[in-house]
């Protein structure tokens, strides 16, 4: 972008070329073209103003705007009765021009403003002539810098910007998902400084990432030159082409593009305004090398009465001054030329400082509304998308900024994020369907894969190099992955592995260089390689771990208890409990040594219960409800103290292991060493992330090396990667063994280049190999020769719960309760029956005292009949 440094810089150069061509200049003037002379000879009022204007006769805009501005000045007389003297000039498309004609326009015919050309690089350089001489300038530039109204004073923007087409070239891009274009501009300064970075950002704002930029300079005759930078572009992947260059170029860019081939199916040529806008003028061979270009134009709303008339002025006029044009048709840049001189004479009749008469100008014109802001207009917000077709083009719809894509403008239609709304696009070769956006490789052009040598584990990949052929096998974990995923591709992928020795980040890195086309193998995951290229979807578990030297635990003093849980421990004591209770309740009516006090009977309870764990008693037990509890308790007290045996026999032969260190902390804070794979990636998760001194950190090139630096003590740990750390404790089981927590950390992926759109396809075909099995069966034959994990978890010692006797708990329970119960029962029947015997003896005691009582009084009777004395007994002995 040009600075306000550079500009000054320019200036004196101006200057320099002023002093150094006053000859040219004085030639120059004869050439001046006087507009409206004639209309003051006839009209016999004096002329009011003086105005000239700069343009490049020779473009197809340039000769739009003369004869706009001519008609504005005629019709402007009518409509006001205001005399217009309008020079103009010839820029011929070159600054030097331009500055010359400024000079004269200024010094020699005393213009009091001046409409300047379309190009930035001249308007640029008039603007320091008329900020120099106070002079104002109207730019029909379509680009204009943001800071250029505050650098020159007197220069003001007549043509509204189209920077926001690039949105809507972005727009387009998005639309047919492509991921990936290339971009040719003309090497010029508002194109390569000006709206080239907007059209950057709007990509990116999309995702959609620059394959190639190519720069072309202004109407090259270097035909080859075109032709091999043709070529190169036609030799990368990326088949989206956006162009923004001049007309004359485009029609030189796309006659190649036809002669190579390039124009044909599976191409997407994608044009912006500075040529579409162009393409009614071309003529029928130009037109037709451009079939299935889609454009993106400016537009301004049709058009009402006022326009028809111009239309048909202007067609008349432009075809009498240029009967070699094919096309008579006014385009955007005659509508704002012809607006601008209204705007400008409408600005002088009102008197006063004319620029800030410019600046509060508000006028409805053939373009629309008028107004500026900061001496400048709105950007244009809504744009037309065309599509080449035989020798015309069609109109598809509309863009709008904020709203997207729309078949009219009529509010009826509602807008959307897609071009498929519009209707059916005819692409380059007459495709109906639209182009994937890139080639795929074929057999002479496959896919250059670079694959790391050398790797920590060679499990993953493992490059071997065949001395009699001298050709290389790739093979491992992280290239069948691959494999399998291409297979299930809906297209041939042609493909070779190169072999790379040097870091990972290097790796990616040449794929960002284009000197790899893809980058496979055990590649981490991590945010700085998202610099240089796109990854896929991780095939690994992610994550960093510590593995660390094991030790047997020293402290046994309650091993003991392991054997059991604790639910298990308060089941065998309950339960051994309540059968103790159950033979105390039984036995007690049989045993006068468990009666007594509260306290003995609670002893005696508890001995009868722990008892019967070691033996059987059946000598001492007199019921045999209580010899049948306590037969099926001992049993089962045989199986749960067996099984505790056994159990505790192997908790004291097996060596129960513990790590070393606790955690990744300990090691920093105890400044012991810490070793790390080759890889870069997990080094500088040491330094920047753990805050590990470099000092204390040591690279590991194998894993034996690894191995033996934790055994000897060289290194306290080894920070992994999880899947390298699960190949290494599998193969050293015994030694080692994972602590702390699992760190963050990407898995392994497949890398790309930025916005490749391989990398969908490959995503989708990782996902089907996940979901197939097919993963899980590589993991298996990965870890197939080094099971020793599987065997130690196969002898590993575990507490036993309740669940493993719930059915002999059961068993015994439900024996011992029901003992209980029949106890019960046949006591309660014992009871009632002794209660209703000891009634009747009572009742016959009764009767045979009440009956001895009659035997007694008659007895009486007589007894004192004979004389008798009598002797009487207690009442209480009759009772």
């Amino acid at each position: 972008m040009v600075t306000y440094h550079h500009q000054h810089h320019l200036s004196f150069i101006w200057l320099f070329l002023l002093s150094s061509s006053f000859l040219l200049l004085l030639v120059n003037l004869e050439h001046a073209t006087f507009v409206g002379g004639t209309a003051n000879a006839q009209n016999d009022g004096a002329v009011n103003f003086t105005i000239g204007a700069i343009v490049d006769f020779s473009s197809r805009k340039g000769q739009e705007d003369l004869v706009a501005m001519e008609m504005a000045v005629e019709d402007y007389y009518i409509k006001t009765n205001m005399k217009l003297n309008l020079l103009l000039k010839d820029s011929q498309g070159d600054a030097v021009q331009a500055t010359l004609s400024a000079t004269s326009l200024i010094n020699e015919e005393k213009v009091k403003a001046i409409l300047g050309p379309r190009s930035w690089e001249e308007t640029s350089v008039i603007a320091e002539v008329g900020n120099q001489y106070g002079v104002p300038i109207l730019s029909l530039a379509d680009y204009f810098p943001p800071w250029s109204t505050r650098h020159w004073p007197f220069l003001t923007q007549a043509s509204p910007s189209r920077i926001l087409q690039m949105k809507a070239v972005a727009a387009v891009v998005q639309s047919w998902r492509w991921r990936r274009v290339n971009v040719i501009y003309e090497d010029i300064d508002s194109a390569a400084n000006g709206i080239s970075p907007h059209l950057y950002d709007a990509l990116q704002e999309v995702g959609v990432q620059i394959s190639h930029l190519t720069t072309f300079p202004p109407l090259t005759n270097n035909v080859s030159f075109l032709s091999e930078e043709l070529e190169k572009l036609k030799a990368d992947q990326c088949r989206v082409f956006i162009v923004h260059v001049s007309l004359a170029l485009a029609v030189q860019l796309f006659n190649k593009a036809k002669e190579l081939k390039m124009m044909e199916k599976g191409y997407v040529w994608i044009t912006t305004d500075s040529t579409t806008s162009l393409v009614d003028s071309l003529d029928i061979s130009a037109i037709s090398s451009m079939k299935g270009v889609l454009g993106v134009k400016s537009y301004y709303k049709d058009k009402g009465v006022k326009y028809q008339d111009f239309y048909r002025k202007f067609d008349e006029n432009f075809g009498a001054k240029y009967p070699r044009e094919k096309n008579n048709e006014p385009g955007d840049s005659a509508l704002e030329a012809y607006d601008a001189i209204w705007t400008l004479a409408q600005a002088m009749k009102q008197g006063g400082n004319l620029v800030d008469k410019l600046s509060d100008s508000s006028i409805t014109g053939l373009s629309g509304e008028i107004q500026f802001v900061d001496r400048t207009l709105a950007p244009l917000t809504v744009f037309q998308i065309i599509n080449v077709i035989g020798r015309s083009y069609e109109e598809l719809g509309f863009w709008t900024h904020g709203l997207g894509f729309s078949a009219n403008l009529d509010g009826k239609m509602q807008n959307r994020n897609t071009m498929e709304s519009l209707g059916q696009v005819f692409w380059p070769g007459g495709s109906l369907a639209t182009p994937r956006g890139w080639e795929v490789p074929n057999v002479s052009n496959p896919l250059r894969i670079g694959v790391p040598s050398g790797t920590l584990i060679n499990s993953f990949v493992d490059v071997e190099y065949d001395n009699s052929t001298g050709n290389y096998t790739i093979s491992g974990f992280s290239i069948d992955v691959f494999t399998e995923a291409v297979a299930l591709l809906p297209y041939y992928l042609p493909y070779e592995f190169i072999p790379f020795d040097d870091t990972y980040d290097s790796l990616v890195e040449q794929v960002w260089l284009k000197n790899f086309d893809a980058a496979v193998g055990d590649i981490a995951i991590i945010s700085k390689r998202y610099a240089f290229a796109d990854f896929t979807h991780p095939h690994t578990e992610s994550g960093l771990v510590l593995v660390v030297p094991v030790q047997s635990k020293s402290n046994k003093g309650w091993l003991f208890l392991k054997p059991f849980t604790k639910p298990m421990w308060l089941v065998t004591v309950a339960v051994t409990v309540y059968n103790g209770f159950v033979i105390w309740m039984i036995e007690r009516n049989y045993c006068a040594e468990l009666k007594g006090s509260v306290l003995h009977q609670i002893g005696k309870l508890l001995w009868l219960a722990f008892a019967t764990l070691f033996s059987i008693q059946g000598d001492k037990l007199h019921s045999n409800l209580s010899k049948m509890a306590t037969v099926v308790w001992l049993f089962v007290a045989l199986i749960i103290s067996q099984t505790y045996t056994a159990n505790l026999t192997s908790l004291l032969t097996v060596p129960r292991l513990e790590p070393k260190v606790a955690n990744i902390e300990t090691l920093r804070n105890n400044k012991q060493m810490v070793g790390y794979s080759r890889k870069g990636s997990v080094k500088g998760y040491l330094l920047d992330v753990l805050h590990f001194k470099e000092n204390y950190i040591k690279k590991f090139s194998t894993l034996e090396e690894c191995a033996e630096s934790l055994k000897t003590g060289k290194t306290a740990g080894a920070l992994l990667e999880v899947p390298t750390a699960k190949l290494f404790l599998a193969k050293y089981c015994k030694s080692f063994t994972t602590t702390g927590p699992t760190y963050k950390y990407g898995g392994y992926g497949y890398a790309f280049p930025k916005g490749s759109p391989l990398i969908a396809d490959i995503d989708e075909a990782l996902l089907k190999v996940f979901e197939k099995g097919t993963l899980k069966e590589l993991e298996d034959k990965l870890t197939a020769s080094d099971n020793c994990v599987e065997s130690d978890l196969e002898h590993e010692t575990h507490s036993l719960s309740p669940s493993s006797f719930l059915v002999l708990f059961l068993f015994t329970g439900v024996t011992s309760t029901s003992a209980l119960a029949i106890y019960a029962f046949h006591s309660k029947c014992k009871e009632d029956n002794s209660m209703s015997e000891h009634e009747r003896n009572w009742t016959l005691i009764l009767l045979v005292l009440k009956h001895s009582r009659k035997l007694k009084v008659r007895f009486s009777r007589k007894f004192s009949n004979s004389g008798t004395s009598t002797t009487t007994f207690p009442a209480s002995w009759y009772y």
